[in-house]
C-alpha cells in the first residue's frame, strides 16, 4: 500500500444531513460534521442548505449507496467520478462507501446485499476499492453494512474479512456499531467481541442509529431511537480509544426536535464529548 491516510480527528457528534430535516441540521450551532447521500447530491445544482453548513465551516461527508464496492463487475466510471465531484463541491474531508453489493448482471437491487465472505469475493472487492480510491481526491471509507443473514461456506468470519480488506488497501473504516450490534445479536454473538476484533486505529467516524426486532431478528431501520445497548458500545469504543467523530444516522419517522436533540446529547455523553446544542 502507498500509505494510509490518518483519519480525521476531533468531528464530535454529528446527525447525517436529510431535506426532511435540513432545518434542524442547519439550526444546530454547535455542529461540527455531518453526512449527505452522495447519490442526493446535485453537482450542478447543490442544496443550499448544503452550501450553507460548507461555508460555515462545517465538515461535510458523502456517503455513497451505490457504488456496489462488492460486485462482481467493476465499478463504474460514472458513479465514481460523481462521488469525487461531491467531495470537491463539499471541501470534504473524505468520503465513505459500503462493503456491499447493489447490482449484478445489469440489474439493480434497490438494496444494500451482503458479499459472501469467500477468498474470490474478498479480491474482487479489494480491487474495487483499490480502483476507486486512485481516482478519489480524499480518502475513503468502507462501512461493514448490517445483515439478517450470512452466506454459507464463508472463508473469513466478519472481523477477519474486514481486518483483510483494510490491510490490503488504503480505506479507512466506518464502524456503525449499530450494525456490530445487529450483526452480533442476530448471530447469537456478543458484540463486545465482534469490537475487539476490528482494526479500531482505521476507523475514521461512526455511525449510530436506532433499531427495532422483528419476527425474532433485530432490524437496522434507522426510524427508531437509538438503544442503550448501541450507546453502550459507544462508551466502550470510546474507552479503547481517542473518540472518532460519531453521527446520528436518522432515515424516516423523525421525531421533534427535542427528541433529536436529546439522542445527539445521549450520543455525547455516551463518548464523554460536549454536547451539539
Amino acid at each position: 500500500m502507498s500509505g494510509v491516510v490518518a483519519p480525521p480527528v476531533d468531528l464530535g457528534v454529528g446527525i447525517g444531513w436529510r431535506p426532511d430535516i435540513a432545518g434542524f441540521v442547519a439550526g444546530l450551532p454547535g455542529l461540527r460534521f455531518t453526512e449527505v447521500i452522495a447519490e442526493s447530491v446535485h453537482a450542478a445544482h447543490p442544496a443550499d442548505e448544503l452550501l450553507a453548513l460548507r461555508d460555515r465551516g462545517t465538515r461535510i461527508i458523502p456517503h455513497g449507496v451505490r457504488l456496489s464496492l462488492g460486485g462482481a463487475e467493476p465499478v463504474t466510471v460514472d458513479r465514481v467520478s460523481h462521488l469525487a465531484e461531491c467531495a470537491e463541491l463539499l471541501d470534504a474531508p473524505l468520503v465513505s462507501e459500503h462493503i456491499a453489493f447493489v447490482r449484478a448482471g445489469g440489474i439493480e437491487a434497490g438494496h444494500l446485499l451482503p458479499v459472501p465472505r469467500t477468498r474470490a469475493a474478498l479480491d474482487v472487492l479489494t480491487d474495487n476499492i483499490r480502483r476507486t480510491c486512485a481516482e478519489l481526491p480524499v480518502p475513503l471509507a468502507v462501512e461493514p453494512i448490517a445483515t439478517l443473514f450470512d452466506w454459507p461456506d464463508q472463508d473469513y468470519d466478519e472481523a477477519g474479512f474486514l481486518t483483510e480488506v483494510l490491510a490490503r488497501t488504503d480505506a479507512l473504516l466506518l464502524l456503525d456499531v449499530a450494525n456490530v450490534y445487529a450483526n452480533a445479536r442476530n448471530r447469537g454473538e456478543d458484540p463486545l467481541d465482534l469490537l475487539d476484533s476490528l482494526p479500531l486505529e482505521r476507523v475514521a467516524y461512526v455511525h449510530v442509529a436506532g433499531g427495532s426486532e422483528r419476527d425474532g431478528l433485530y432490524h437496522d431501520t434507522h426510524t427508531d431511537p437509538v438503544p442503550n445497548e448501541v450507546l453502550a458500545l459507544v462508551s466502550e469504543l470510546c474507552a479503547r480509544r481517542d473518540p472518532p467523530g460519531l453521527l446520528l444516522e436518522r432515515d424516516g419517522r423523525y421525531p421533534p426536535a427535542g427528541e433529536l436533540r436529546a439522542e445527539l446529547d445521549a450520543i455525547a455523553d455516551a463518548a464523554g464529548l460536549p454536547h451539539v446544542t
